[in-house]
């Protein structure tokens, strides 16, 4: 028998995840990333569609919705399949990498470079985090199609790699205890909803879903005694969306033993405050939903 995987619920995966999150979202909220409409897309939506998908190849509207879990079918449909008509899967991760790269290059390179960014603890970081790519890909269809690409060999963009690997591990677990509680696309949102992460109209703004999907699915989480008719979390819905994040938890603990406890501990440090340097000048949201895209809760 192999070693057992670790069991992240003593708050070493998390801790890490809340680090590898905001670097990884690099790829969302740089300057370089934000407008790709100039590389052929019609506007960020479309592009992401585009790009996140790509290292699993030319899927098909259900798979991505499949894979990725809490979009609405019918905003996936809307880029997939034609998004692979602008560029190929492979040219599609090729030019998102490039911008990646050129982002790293001017936020840890350039002028306003933060003391942390120093040649040591990041050299230290990229070696650490490599070892995410060992986990293991069966049940995990993004981390598994990302885990095929090439590692870079700038330590930053290895770092971004890394942190991009963990997030979308994490992603497929979470994925995998929201399936194995019950919980679908929609009815996840209104458990995020019903806790005071983020709104009705800011989520399905993004999301995708209709006022009258998000209504049935009120209506079936209180059928099941999770929330009262408006989607507010009973004491029941409260216990259950916490038993769906330990269990993500759990499932999300794979990297801690690929990198090691003390390892994982160790790049959590590393990366902490380049992390906040991110947040600090802006160039990654400090919170989800982003402060820009939150709309009040009473907006029809």
């Amino acid at each position: 028998m192999g070693e057992a995987i670790v069991d992240g619920t003593d708050g070493t995966a998390r801790a890490l995840a809340r680090v590898a999150e905001p670097f990884h979202a690099i790829t969302y909220y740089s300057r370089e990333l934000a407008d790709l409409r100039a590389h052929g897309y019609r506007g960020w939506w479309h592009a992401y569609f585009g790009y996140r998908p790509a290292p699993m190849g030319a899927v098909s509207a259900g798979t991505v919705t499949a894979a990725f879990y809490n979009f609405a079918p019918a905003m996936v449909a809307r880029a997939v399949p034609g998004v692979w008509d602008i560029r190929t899967p492979a040219e599609t991760t090729a030019l998102r990498r490039d911008l990646v790269a050129a982002a790293l290059q001017r936020i840890f390179r350039g002028t306003d470079a933060p003391e942390a960014a120093n040649a040591d603890a990041v050299a230290e970081a990229a070696e650490l985090i490599r070892a995410v790519g060992d986990c293991p890909v069966a049940g995990r269809p993004v981390f598994g199609g990302y885990a095929e690409l090439d590692w870079p060999t700038d330590p930053f963009e290895v770092i971004w790699h890394g942190c991009t690997l963990l997030r979308e591990h994490r992603g497929d677990s979470h994925n995998l205890a929201l399936a194995a509680a019950g919980v679908d696309g929609v009815e996840c949102h209104v458990l995020m909803a019903g806790r005071g992460h983020g709104n009705r109209p800011t989520i399905t703004a993004i999301r995708g879903w209709t006022d009258d999907e998000w209504d049935a699915a009120v209506e079936r989480l209180a059928g099941r005694g999770w929330a009262d008719p408006a989607g507010a979390l009973t004491e029941l819905g409260h216990e259950a969306r916490s038993d769906i994040e330990a269990h993500t938890d759990h499932l999300a603990g794979e990297p801690v033993r690929q990198i090691g406890r003390e390892g994982a501990e160790r790049l959590t440090e590393l990366l902490r405050p380049l992390v906040d340097h991110l947040a600090a000048a802006g160039e990654v949201s400090g919170r989800w939903p982003p402060e820009h895209l939150l709309k009040p809760a009473d907006t029809p």
